[in-house]
């Protein structure tokens, strides 16, 4: 048996290498090929791009680049036809994907969908699209199981890979020691991100705040997928940088600001209580804004549709605002243990581990022959 992957960004990756690791868990035989990261790689996917070449965020960013995605889907496209998988598994990145799914029913293929395009966020007849495209669609938010059966579709609700995540992530007992961070001083994790785009509009405000909390240690949750020096001019006495360590950063925080992203989720899970940044150049916040059809942005608030995190987005993501949100997120008993009590109702509306085991499964399961 032989499967195809495409996965598009950091989060994906993470989520398709705990795929891939249950796929062969079950299954030992089965070869997989496609588009992913590292972590795909390392468990086991053979990779014919990585997704660096085609992580793009934000309307007008796509379109600068649309000569560079073109040619990486042309490419990809020829592959799958080289490679002759039995199976498609796409992993979110609704962009790419989208095309890639229309492509496979055109060459009988059969998909899988893993992490729904969000089309209940913005132009929700989509649905229709992926319900023709899209041979099992396995969600991963409670809601998304409610929003396709408007549409007459079926889909597998798994819970969330974020369970998976945490439950496999492994404490560093030296992390404060190895990076000579101070035991005494509260510490304010810093995310800006893992694409170029959202890191370059959003750190330099983020770090800003740093300048009014003297007594506090901020840190950076670099990643390695992005270059070093993107962050090193953000250095400072009170600012430290870390690369590709986000859940022990997570588990040592007093707080926490966070780029619109899976990130909000993971912050939530960690139980660290956040402020949520969301920036795009102008042209493509103004597209966004006429086309968006929900109330929230982060994924915590709209897990429980209400607002238990505070956004700020476009204009209202100003350094006097972060600082205003951190004043009450170090400080405020009462504002922390409001926004915590917020998280245990997301917690307890995603389920419980497993969600990869239980994808893995299912996809087994609806390549068997169907019975006549």
């Amino acid at each position: 048996m032989k499967y195809y992957l495409i996965c598009g960004e950091r989060s994906g990756d993470l989520h398709a290498s705990n795929l891939i690791k249950a796929i062969k868990a079950q299954d030992p035989e089965i070869k997989m090929r496609g588009i992913g990261g590292d972590l795909s790689k390392a468990a086991g996917l053979k990779l014919h791009a990585h997704y660096k070449d085609i992580a793009f965020m934000g309307i007008m960013e796509v379109l600068f680049n649309i000569l560079t995605i073109a040619k990486v889907l042309n490419a990809t496209k020829k592959d799958i036809q080289e490679y002759k998988p039995d199976a498609m598994i796409l992993v979110d990145f609704s962009g790419f994907n989208m095309k890639i799914a229309a492509f496979c029913k055109e060459q009988n293929i059969k998909v899988f969908y893993y992490i729904s395009p969000k089309v209940w966020a913005w132009n929700t007849k989509r649905a229709h699209k992926i319900k023709r495209l899209v041979d099992h669609m396995f969600v991963i938010l409670p809601f998304e199981k409610e929003f396709y059966e408007k549409f007459n579709y079926k889909v597998d609700y798994v819970g969330n890979p974020l369970r998976d995540a945490i439950a496999q992530f492994k404490p560093d007992g030296n992390f404060l020691q190895k990076h000579q961070l101070n035991l005494e001083k509260k510490l304010v994790a810093i995310l800006p991100g893992s694409r170029y785009q959202e890191v370059t509009m959003l750190l330099d405000r983020m770090v800003e705040v740093a300048f009014d909390f003297p007594q506090v240690q901020f840190v950076i949750a670099a990643v390695s997928n992005l270059d070093s020096a993107i962050y090193e001019p953000y250095k400072r006495n009170n600012v430290r940088i870390v690369t590709d360590e986000t859940y022990d950063l997570l588990l040592h925080s007093r707080a926490a600001v966070v780029a619109s992203g899976t990130a909000t989720l993971e912050t939530c899970l960690f139980n660290v209580p956040q402020v949520v940044c969301y920036r795009l150049n102008s042209i493509s916040y103004s597209i966004a804004k006429m086309v968006l059809s929900v109330k929230y942005i982060s994924l915590v608030n709209l897990i429980v549709d209400k607002p238990v995190v505070k956004e700020l987005i476009q204009g209202e993501c100003t350094i006097k605002n972060i600082r205003k949100e951190l004043e009450h997120l170090i400080h405020d008993s009462n504002a922390r243990n409001i926004m915590l009590a917020g998280y245990q109702e997301v917690s307890d509306r995603i389920g419980e581990t497993g969600v990869s085991q239980k994808t893995a499964s299912l996809i087994a399961s609806y390549m068997k022959p169907e019975e006549v």
